[in-house]
């Protein structure tokens, strides 16, 4: 009778969130919840550790530094002044500036194909074209800049060595080919003269040709042409179809026809809708020749740009659907170094660098300095109110900006590496700014705790039942951070991507921080007799927060006020909806026979 009179007159069940009592299904509660709060950072470690030892080997080997690379504005670097001139049919004609402007996005596309490379292109009054590059240039890169657009595919009719024939070695002038007929296709041999055949033999390879000697190719004629990487001299036939009939290049890894990949790298060709089927009439007409008659040269077809042969491939296949995959012993680099070529050769004109001069940091390594000192000092400040407005608890947000400056750090050293990201004073600028909306996730989560506490749960459940509110508000403004970055990055050109690059990257390493360290580390420490019990300096003392307690002696509860009921806006208007008070949860939210007073006892359980 007398625990009858106890329960109606409303006063609360053991509660193990409030240290009132435990239950079996409620230890079990807590530890899965200190478990899963151990394989968040056991993960979390594993990350850095991973990304870390990639680091280091890439170190190791002498494919990288410890450090990101930097930018032009940072580094310095080199600038060349390019000089365009038309080709072809166009040859003396004035460059328009829609061509010029033409030049100077491919140059873009082409340097910044793989990664943001922080390269800035530009036109120089009018006719020239300024491209300036951190650090010094590649060969490669030099070769990619001046090639020109006259990217055209021609039949094979015979190949030989690099080196010219010697002449004791040549065939007899007797014995020359002749031409039997008129050609009736750019792979019929009729189309080999005894003086094409002639310069063919003659033909050194190994020394290289002058841009004059490649540009003066006819299009509708056989011409000599060479492959310098190869150590191979092609006799080739007319061009049958230009590169600008190049929808897409790109590269990745061949398959088989059952989509199984084989590690090796190829290259893939769209051709567009027109040149489909030119393309499948060539390769009807190749695959033909290499099944009639193995090994017969004529069965591949050369690609050129700038006169000089990138390629010969073999035709294996019928393609009918203007799809074709290059493969070969391709290393990744050989692979997005082709795949650019033929992408980016669409360029109505080749050039020539006029001149090249280096270029210092001395401006960008002056306000690198002053960024890092206003760096330096936002993060102080944010350090100093985080002690200051949650004592001991602002160690939790200093050590997940620690976390998470490490993890930026490591990606965007390994993006440095793998994608050529390159830090400019742009991308510093974003770093700077990540600072403040890091805190901002750690600052509404302990919020949201603090509210929890002021409405009278234990730490241990404001902890849990803050961070299932205040997940919600740091996904949605993480999920803008991004958005805003994504917009500006393909919006904008320049240093400007730089810095969208690096504030989504911040927006992406703050959001694993928040999830893997800094609430795992919330549960470890609610449980812990100084800040689960609420220590004076912990940042969750209840009395510090004014919390009401929920049990006030004689059997009374406290009567939670609408601002201290512990729920979102959102949800005391839904709760208004059914009809109970704000402060009060719904009747259907309670269990059948539940008085009042139990019912405000659940609800803040």
């Amino acid at each position: 009778m007398a625990l009858t009179t106890r329960k109606t007159s409303g006063e609360p069940r053991p509660d193990p969130g409030r240290g009132g009592g435990s239950t079996a299904p409620a230890r079990s509660g807590v530890r899965a919840a200190l478990s899963t709060a151990r394989r968040s950072l056991v993960g979390l470690l594993v990350l850095l550790a991973a990304l870390g030892g990639l680091l280091a080997w890439g170190v190791g080997t002498d494919r990288t530094g410890w450090g990101p690379k930097l930018a032009l504005d940072l580094e310095g670097g080199t600038q060349m002044i390019l000089s365009p001139s038309l080709q072809g049919e166009d040859t003396g004609q004035e460059i328009t500036a829609e061509q010029l402007d033409q030049a100077v996005e491919i140059i873009r596309q082409r340097v910044d194909g793989s990664g943001v490379a922080e390269a800035e292109i530009a036109t120089q009054s009018g006719s020239n074209i300024v491209v300036s590059m951190p650090g010094v240039p590649s060969p490669e890169t030099r070769e990619l800049i001046q090639t020109s657009a006259q990217m055209n595919f021609r039949p094979v009719l015979t190949t030989a060595a690099a080196e010219p024939v010697p002449e004791g070695q040549r065939v007899p002038d007797d014995e020359l080919p002749e031409p039997t007929a008129e050609p009736t296709d750019a792979s019929d041999p009729n189309w080999i003269t005894p003086e094409l055949y002639r310069e063919f033999e003659e033909t050194d390879c190994t020394a290289p040709q002058s841009p004059e000697e490649r540009e003066a190719q006819d299009a509708d004629a056989p011409i000599v042409a060479c492959e310098p990487e190869a150590g191979t001299k092609y006799l080739l036939g007319p061009v049958e179809i230009q590169g600008t009939d190049i929808e897409d290049a790109s590269y990745g890894t061949e398959q088989n026809s059952q989509g199984v990949s084989l590690n090796r790298f190829a290259v893939n060709l769209q051709f567009g809708r027109e040149a489909t089927g030119t393309f499948q009439q060539l390769s009807e007409r190749l695959y033909g020749i290499g099944s009639a008659t193995p090994g017969d040269p004529r069965h591949q077809f050369a690609i050129l740009l700038d006169g000089q042969v990138v390629i010969a491939p073999q035709m294996n296949a019928v393609i009918s659907d203007g799809k074709a995959q290059i493969t070969g012993d391709y290393t990744e680099e050989q692979a997005r170094f082709l795949a650019e070529q033929l992408k980016y050769g669409a360029l109505p004109m080749s050039f020539e660098i006029q001149s090249e001069q280096q270029i210092s940091a001395t401006l960008g390594a002056d306000q690198l300095r002053m960024g890092i000192v206003a760096g330096i000092i936002g993060l102080v400040l944010v350090c100093m109110y985080s002690l200051f407005q949650y004592r001991l608890l602002g160690l939790v947000t200093i050590s997940s900006l620690v976390v998470a400056g490490v993890l930026t750090w490591l990606a965007i050293s390994l993006l440095g590496w793998s994608a050529n990201y390159r830090l400019s004073l742009a991308g510093v600028a974003g770093l700077i700014v990540a600072i403040g909306q890091t805190a901002d996730s750690f600052i509404v989560y302990f919020e949201r705790i603090r509210d929890e506490i002021r409405s009278g749960r234990s730490i241990p459940a404001a902890v849990d039942h803050g961070w299932r509110r205040a997940r919600q508000t740091v996904l949605a403004s993480k999920a803008v951070n991004l958005l805003a970055a994504g917009v500006l990055y393909f919006v904008a050109v320049g240093n400007v991507r730089g810095f969208a690059f690096t504030l989504g990257l911040t927006a992406i390493a703050d959001l694993l921080v928040v999830f893997l360290f800094t609430h795992p580390v919330m549960v470890l420490l609610a449980r812990t007799r100084y800040f689960g019990g609420g220590g004076k300096h912990s940042g969750l003392n209840p009395e510090a927060l004014d919390a009401v307690p929920l049990y006030r002696g004689a059997g009374r509860l406290r009567e939670p006020a609408p601002e201290h009921d512990g729920l979102t806006i959102a949800e005391r208007r839904r709760r208004a909806a059914q009809g109970a008070p704000p402060d009060r949860p719904a009747p259907q939210d309670a269990p059948v026979g539940a008085s009042s007073s139990a019912r405000t006892t659940e609800e803040n359980a």
